[in-house]
C-alpha cells in the first residue's frame, strides 16, 4: 500500500483530524490551491474529495459523515457497482446500508433481484426462519448475487431486526422473474382472490394456466414465441382483473405481485431471434425496475437504498443502442430530487464475471492499471487510495472534467468487454471510487 501512504504523507495528518472530528467539509483550500485547481483537474478532484477508511462493513462509520450530508434527505440512494462479482463494491454496499439504517433513517435494501425473490428473502429478514446461504441458493442461484457478501447483508438485517422489532428493515426485489416465479409466489394473488373475491378466482386462475409456475426462465424462453405472447397477454389481463378488485389493506400487495407477473411474462415474451426488439424490451425492464422501487418508496414510505449495476441507477445510458433509458432516469421522473445516484469506480483487480453471453459459469477475470486517457485512471491519482465525491459541489474543473465522456470500465455479466465512453458528472451525483477491488467470495 505504497501509494496510499505517499497520499496520506501529502496533507493526510489534516485530512484525518477532519474525519476523526466526523466534519463534514472537504479541507479548506487555500487561494493558490483554487487557483491551480482551475488548471489541473485532478489537484481540484483532490479538493472535493473525501477518504474512505474501509470498505468493510461494521468499522467506526466517521468517515461516511459526510456521504450522509451529500446524501441529505434523498428518499431513493442509487448504489452502482463497475462490475457484478467484486468483494469491495458488494462489502461497501452493506457498510452504506447500515450506516443508512442506523443514522439517517433508511429502512429498505433493494438489489437487481427479482421481486418474487425479494419477498422470499424479506420473509427470512423478518422472521428468521431458514438458513440465509440456502434462502440465497434457492431464489438467485446463478446470479451475481449468490455470494457470501449477500449472505452477510441479510444476515445483518435479521440481527437488526430482532434488536430493533418495532423498526425492521426490509430486503426488496426490483427486478423481473430470474430465475424463478414459484408456485407459492402466484399463490400470494390467487390466495387473496380466493378470500375477499372468490367470484373472480376462476377467471383468475383460467388466465394464470400456462403461466403458473415459472420454475426457470431460460427453460421459459424455449416455448415458442406465440405462446409466450399469449402467455404474457393473459399475465397482464390478470393484472387488469387484480387491480379491478377492491377490499382490504391487503390488496395494495396483491395487486402489486400481480403487476410483477404480468412484467415479467411481457418481458419474456421477447423475441431472441430478433435483435431489434432487444432495446425495446430493455427500456420494459428498467422501467419496470423502478416502478416496483417506487411503489415500495411511497407504499411504506420507507428511504430505499438500491443496489444495481452502475447502468441501471445511472440518470444516462452507457449504451444507448441497447439501453435507450435507465432505471435512474425512470426514477428522476418519478421521484425527482428525491432520487440521487452514487457511481462506482475502480482502478485494477479482479472479478467474477463470464464469457458466454447466455447460461455458463461465473469465472475470475482481472485487469490491470486503468490506461491514460481513461476516467479511472485520472481518478487514481486523487490523493487519496478509496475515495468518495460530490460531482454537484465539486469546483469548476472538477466539474469539467467531470462532465465530459470518456473511456470507462463497465463489467456486467459478460466479459471481455470495451469500455464505453460515459460522462460521470451526466451520470451520476458522486461517485466511490477504489484502487483496487478482489473477484467476490462464491457461496460456500
Amino acid at each position: 500500500m505504497t501509494k496510499n501512504r505517499k497520499r496520506w504523507g501529502r496533507r493526510g495528518l489534516v485530512v484525518a483530524a477532519v474525519v476523526a472530528t466526523g466534519a463534514m467539509l472537504a479541507p479548506a483550500a487555500n487561494a493558490a490551491e483554487q487557483a491551480t485547481s482551475w488548471r489541473d483537474p485532478v489537484r481540484s478532484l483532490d479538493l472535493a474529495a473525501h477518504p474512505l477508511r474501509s470498505t468493510e462493513p461494521g468499522r467506526n462509520t466517521a468517515d461516511l459523515r459526510a456521504l450522509g450530508a451529500m446524501i441529505g434527505g434523498a428518499k431513493v440512494v442509487g448504489l452502482g457497482e463497475a462490475t457484478h462479482g467484486s468483494h469491495e463494491f458488494f462489502a461497501m454496499k452493506e457498510r452504506v446500508f447500515r450506516y443508512l439504517v442506523e443514522e439517517k433513517g433508511f429502512r429498505a435494501f433493494a438489489l437487481e433481484a427479482s421481486w418474487s425473490a425479494g419477498m422470499e428473502i424479506d420473509d427470512y429478514v423478518q422472521t428468521g426462519r431458514g438458513d440465509a446461504r440456502e434462502i440465497l441458493k434457492r431464489t438467485v442461484a446463478g446470479s451475481p448475487w449468490d455470494r457470501e457478501e449477500f449472505v452477510s447483508l441479510i444476515r445483518w438485517m435479521r440481527d437488526y431486526n430482532r434488536a430493533h422489532p418495532g423498526r425492521t428493515v426490509h430486503f426488496v426485489g426490483d427486478d423481473l422473474g430470474g430465475p424463478s416465479i414459484n408456485d407459492a409466489f402466484f399463490a400470494r394473488i390467487t390466495d387473496y382472490v380466493r378470500q375477499h373475491h372468490p367470484a373472480a378466482l376462476p377467471r383468475l386462475n383460467q388466465l394464470y394456466t400456462g403461466l403458473r409456475p415459472i420454475d426457470d426462465h431460460l427453460a421459459y424462453l424455449r416455448k415458442p414465441l406465440d405462446e409466450r405472447k399469449r402467455l404474457a397477454t393473459q399475465a397482464e389481463q390478470a393484472f387488469e382483473l387484480v387491480k379491478g378488485l377492491t377490499g382490504a389493506d391487503a390488496y395494495g400487495w396483491t395487486e402489486q405481485h400481480a403487476r410483477f407477473v404480468a412484467q415479467t411474462a411481457r418481458f419474456l415474451s421477447v423475441d431472441l431471434s430478433d435483435p431489434k426488439s432487444l432495446p425495446g424490451f430493455q427500456i420494459l425492464r428498467d422501467q419496470a425496475m423502478a416502478q416496483n422501487v417506487a411503489w415500495w418508496q411511497r407504499r411504506t414510505g420507507h428511504k430505499v437504498l438500491l443496489s444495481a449495476h452502475n447502468t441501471h441507477v445511472a440518470y444516462i445510458p452507457d449504451n444507448p443502442a441497447m439501453y435507450p433509458k435507465t432505471q435512474g432516469a425512470f426514477l428522476r421522473e418519478t421521484l425527482g430530487r428525491d432520487y440521487l445516484p452514487i457511481g462506482f469506480s475502480f482502478d485494477r483487480g479482479s472479478f467474477l464475471s463470464k464469457d458466454i453471453a447466455i447460461g455458463g459459469d461465473w469465472k475470475s477475470f482481472s485487469v490491470p492499471a486503468a490506461p491514460p486517457g481513461s476516467n479511472e485512471h485520472t481518478l487514481d491519482k486523487v490523493r487519496f487510495e478509496d475515495f468518495y465525491l460530490d460531482f454537484r459541489t465539486a469546483p469548476p474543473a472538477a466539474r469539467a472534467w467531470l462532465d465530459a465522456a470518456r473511456p470507462t470500465r463497465t463489467i456486467g455479466t459478460l466479459f471481455p468487454v470495451d469500455p464505453v465512453a460515459i460522462s460521470l458528472g451526466r451520470s451520476y451525483d458522486a461517485v466511490i471510487h477504489l484502487h483496487e477491488v478482489r473477484q467476490s467470495d462464491l457461496r460456500r
